[in-house]
């Protein structure tokens, strides 16, 4: 009997502890974590980017007042190597890609703009 009552005692102690704030262990926030990218608001602005539409914008490991800012000095680059069809491989310290489907008067593109682990993506229609 005074066994049972020292293992009770005991159980009771650690489940005690482990209920006190801090006894958990910390938690390691040194190793990067997955981060969803994130969609940007662009209502009432898919004008004031450069091309005729930017229809989306999202972004990983940045803000979207950077990404935002990304996606105007690629419009930039582009305009000045080769006008409406122009292309542009850097910008801001970014590396770009883009994929395009049109026809002569039109096309639609997504672009994606990488710097290490930060993520700019964004869908334009560019009248031409």
């Amino acid at each position: 009997m005074a066994t049972l009552a020292r293992s009770c005692a005991l159980v009771g102690a650690v489940a005690l502890l482990a209920a006190l704030p801090g006894a958990a262990p910390a938690q390691d926030t040194s190793t990067p974590h997955a981060q969803a990218a994130k969609r940007c608001g662009i209502s009432g602005q898919q004008r004031s980017f450069g091309p005729t539409y930017v229809l989306s914008l999202s972004a990983r490991n940045v803000s979207c007042r950077r990404a935002k800012r990304v996606v105007r000095a690629y419009h930039e680059c582009r305009f000045r190597n080769g006008g409406r069809r122009g292309r542009c491989r850097r910008v801001s310290g970014y590396r770009c890609s883009e994929s395009r489907r049109g026809i002569r008067s039109q096309f639609d593109a997504r672009a994606t703009c990488r710097r290490g682990g930060k993520s700019v993506k964004h869908a334009y229609t560019q009248n031409t």
